[in-house]
């Protein structure tokens, strides 16, 4: 088992859901994939997008909606600063995954996370689990408080 499955395993037992994460063959890189491989509609996919704060450099967690796209402007107005794009070396050091297998939770260090309000329009969402092969269900208040993550609009 990965490292980065491990932490996101632990973070799911450290705060007592009971999950299963699945692996799934097909591989689960973009929301169409996932959605597939879970057999759910892909808004009930949570995407890990993640943008570099101006200010710090620090990266900046945005949950998404699977068929939701994340409007740049809006996403630096909640975030309160300029944003640009995250290089694979600033997201694998600061949350500890590769790009397509970014979790919510489990990161190596903490991170500003926000939540897009359509995935509260369901009971379960889908998550990364650190691959780009696992996936978790999840209620989605459970996936904000662990993320740590403020619900807010910043799709277009």
């Amino acid at each position: 088992m990965s490292k980065s499955l491990k932490r996101v395993r632990a973070a799911l037992e450290a705060a007592g859901d009971p999950v299963e994460i699945l692996e799934m063959s097909e591989g689960t890189r973009t929301a169409a994939d996932a959605a597939t491989a879970a057999g759910c509609d892909i808004d009930q996919i949570v995407k890990s997008i993640i943008f570099r704060g101006e200010q710090d450099g620090q990266a900046i967690l945005f949950l998404t909606a699977g068929g939701n796209q994340v409007d740049a402007a809006k996403a630096s107005q909640v975030a309160g600063e300029a944003l640009g794009k995250a290089d694979a070396a600033l997201i694998r050091a600061q949350t500890g995954f590769a790009i397509g297998g970014v979790a919510p939770i489990g990161h190596l260090n903490p991170i500003r996370a926000f939540m897009d309000p359509r995935l509260f329009e369901f009971d379960v969402v889908w998550a990364a689990a650190g691959t780009p092969r696992h996936i978790f269900a999840l209620n989605p208040h459970e996936i904000a408080a662990l993320a740590g993550a403020q619900r807010a609009v910043f799709t277009s």
